[in-house]
């Protein structure tokens, strides 16, 4: 353990200690008996196309982990989607790696699980602004994965100080249900005119508008304290007091536009899923999106040998034989034998990521955005 707080360290996992224990019983099992083939391994979650694309990622990491050892590795370009087939192969002296599995697909499971979902949010309302409020569901430790998988997607912040200091991101955020608590019932305009007064210039006045009374109530006294400081209005209303949710955000709309305030944006958060950001995309400007992408199902990666010492091999239920995937200009996604000639048109998806040993590829989350979005446009992400 690294620290009070019960979580693994950094060290353990470079070490290889952070594995499952029967890897430590292979290792002392094979070098008792003098074996440590050479071998190439996989790591994949569907063995063929299942017409569902997920977004990979945790590479660097992988990368990371494996620097330094006696390996080669290829793997997907950060921001490419896969449906079905390798995303990394590994290949090397078996014992090289033998430990590291159980945190290679740590790094890839987990990721990849919020990355996928923080894409299907970004691409429900691809008009509107969407930020990243997942933090607070996760352990600290692991905030970053978080807050990497959102700016992955595209989205157009993150919520968490330490997370952002990791990436090289500046946190954002508006103001929390316990500052209007702390100011008292009836005080509203106290607590959004301290905020105002107090955060620097640069930062955004949102209002939070929902805390003692109605919606629009709470909102039209925002516009009248604030006046035209005023950039924002954000709407957390509990689930249980909502009711057509829809019809409050219209309603909110008309009366601020009522006013002369057009400029007013509508910003909400609380729960908020894909289905919810389509059907409100129109009435609202903007969202927060936390548990939807926190609550996502790590993928179901495996690594599995596939050849040993030059030889097609593999255990019953996945397929032998070093492969590849391809990307077709249709956006098609294609899995095939590697010594094989791939679709005329398909561009190989697997790239060198360590080559004797050390890192070949250089990472950039900016531009691996990029390539989220523009693939995810080429196969119709959903």
């Amino acid at each position: 353990m690294s620290d009070q707080f019960g979580t693994v360290s950094a060290e353990a996992i470079s070490e290889g200690t952070a594995t499952d224990a029967y890897f430590d019983r292979t290792e002392r099992t094979l070098e008792h008996a003098g074996k440590n083939p050479h071998v190439v391994a996989e790591v994949t979650a569907d063995q063929f196309p299942t017409g569902q694309f997920e977004l990979c990622t945790g590479i660097e990491d992988v990368a990371r982990l494996l620097d330094g050892r006696d390996v080669d590795v290829d793997a997907l370009r950060e921001g490419r989607l896969f449906d079905g087939g390798p995303v990394m192969r590994i290949e090397g002296p078996y014992l090289e790696f033998a430990r590291f599995e159980t945190s290679i697909l740590g790094f890839l499971s987990q990721a990849s699980g919020y990355a996928t979902n923080a894409l299907r949010a970004r691409r429900a309302a691809p008009d509107s602004q969407v930020l990243s409020f997942g933090a607070r569901h996760v352990h600290p430790a692991i905030t970053p994965l978080v807050e990497r998988a959102g700016l992955l997607a595209g989205m157009d912040g993150i919520s968490h100080v330490a997370a952002g200091d990791v990436l090289g991101r500046e946190a954002g955020g508006t103001m929390p249900h316990a500052l209007m608590l702390c100011f008292g019932t009836g005080n509203q305009e106290a607590a959004w005119i301290a905020f105002d007064e107090a955060v620097d210039e640069e930062v955004p006045r949102v209002a939070l508008c929902d805390t003692f009374t109605d919606e629009v109530d709470e909102t039209l006294r925002a516009a009248a304290a604030l006046g035209e400081n005023l950039d924002s209005v954000r709407i957390d209303t509990t689930s249980s007091r909502r009711g057509d949710f829809r019809h409050i955000l219209k309603e909110l709309r008309w009366e601020l536009d009522a006013i002369g305030r057009e400029d007013v944006d509508l910003f909400v958060s609380g729960g908020i899923t894909p289905d919810a950001m389509r059907e409100l995309q129109d009435v609202a400007d903007g969202f927060g999106v936390g548990s939807y992408v926190t609550d996502a199902d790590p993928l179901d990666f495996a690594l599995d040998i596939v050849s040993i010492d030059g030889e097609a091999i593999s255990k019953r239920g996945k397929l032998s034989g070093v492969k590849e995937v391809y990307r077709t200009t249709d956006g098609g996604h294609h899995v095939g034998l590697a010594r094989r000639d791939g679709p005329e048109d398909g561009e190989p998806l697997l790239e060198p990521l360590i080559r004797d040993g050390e890192i070949v590829r250089e990472f950039d989350l900016d531009d691996a955005a990029e390539r989220v979005a523009v693939d995810a446009e080429l196969v119709g992400f959903q």
